[in-house]
């Protein structure tokens, strides 16, 4: 039986980056309501979880004149902007946008007769798209290209939403898409497997908690480098070894250590990473919070004939791998706390202050 489409409101409650700059460019306002074409549904938005790049994209990270960590640029004193447009993912984003790359929403109405059947159900939102078709190597992302999910409500591609049976809430689900979707494609890049000895940095983080499970699920041994406040956090893993700071790197595991270093950090650390790395080993990125400007000694690359792997734009297998796990109960959510969508500016205060594990949740 196939639900009935619900009248919708003209207008939607709905957080505006305006701009380039400080918190002052998050706007919670009013706006239309979006209208879908044929090939798309209409999600009421249950709940959105808050990523680096929301607030990378606000400030300007992504620009190449720009040499700093995340929390140093965010905390700089930003001159009064007009700026219309910014970088992201793949190039300019253009504001006003809606940011808010993880969805958790239900299907409120369907563009197509086709995919009426979709309506009434709880679906996770695929962030990573592939608009051009399977086959296509260019990748378009949810709240960087188009509008996402900080909002009421929120239009997307009928292919790009997947239907969960879980007993998770709505915030638990919201925390998987772009965290454990970055992490599965790295793991899937790197060739992790069963055995595989692999380090992984900022594991406390969205991504690195999630890169751990996902590691773990595979077999692998697994080692990690968080801070010592968080070491406590990772006690109900089976971790092989809890490095504590950077310094501990190479006295602790010893030069050529790993078989993959996964890495969502970048920043000073890189050389010593690159070190840790076996013969043929492999580093991969995501990110780089601590610093997208890093010193490369090339010895260490070519006389040990490493891997150097950037992961952004997804596999195909990734998202439906995902909702696999989730609904054999594989993985488990880390939610650190959930916020009203209107308490934006107060959830990326404490989100930059990184004194938590997993993700933090907006409620609209």
């Amino acid at each position: 039986m196939i639900a009935k489409e619900i009248k919708l409101p003209l207008k939607m409650k709905a957080v505006l980056t305006e701009g380039i700059g400080g918190y002052d460019k998050l706007k919670y306002t009013e706006v239309e309501t979006p209208k879908i074409s044929k090939n798309e549904v209409l999600l009421k938005v249950l709940a959105a979880g808050i990523n680096n790049t929301d607030i990378n994209t606000r400030i300007g990270w992504y620009s190449s004149k720009i040499n700093a960590d995340t929390d140093a640029l965010s905390k700089s004193k930003f001159q009064n902007s007009n700026q219309k447009s910014g970088l992201g993912w793949n190039g300019t984003t253009n504001f006003p946008l809606i940011q808010g790359t993880d969805c958790c929403g239900e299907v409120v109405s369907a563009g197509s007769d086709a995919v009426k059947n979709l309506i009434g159900k709880r679906v996770l939102v695929r962030p990573c798209m592939k608009l051009r078709g399977l086959g296509s190597a260019e990748r378009v992302w949810m709240a960087s290209d188009f509008d996402g999910a900080f909002s009421e409500y929120v239009k997307v591609p009928f292919k790009e939403v997947f239907p969960v049976n879980s007993n998770w809430t709505d915030a638990e689900l919201a925390s998987i898409p772009c965290a454990y979707g970055t992490a599965e494609n790295m793991l899937f890049r790197s060739k992790c497997s069963r055995k595989t000895k692999i380090l992984i940095t900022g594991a406390s983080g969205g991504v690195g908690s999630a890169a751990v499970q996902l590691a773990k699920r595979r077999g692998a041994n697994v080692s990690i480098l968080t801070s010592p406040k968080k070491k406590n956090f990772f006690k109900e893993f089976d971790i092989s070894y809890i490095a504590v700071g950077a310094e501990e790197l190479i006295s602790s595991f010893g030069e050529r250590s790993f078989d993959i270093v996964l890495d969502p950090v970048g920043g000073q650390i890189f050389p010593s990473l690159l070190k840790l790395l076996k013969k043929g080993g492999t580093y991969i990125s995501s990110g780089a919070i601590a610093g997208p400007v890093v010193n490369l000694d090339l010895r260490d690359l070519y006389l040990k004939d490493l891997k150097v792997l950037g992961a952004t734009a997804w596999s195909d297998n990734i998202f439906p791998n995902l909702i696999g796990y989730i609904e054999k109960d594989e993985i488990k959510p880390i939610v650190a706390e959930t916020f009203p969508l209107k308490d934006i500016v107060e959830a990326q205060k404490k989100f930059l202050k990184k004194r938590h594990l997993g993700k933090f949740i907006l409620v609209p």
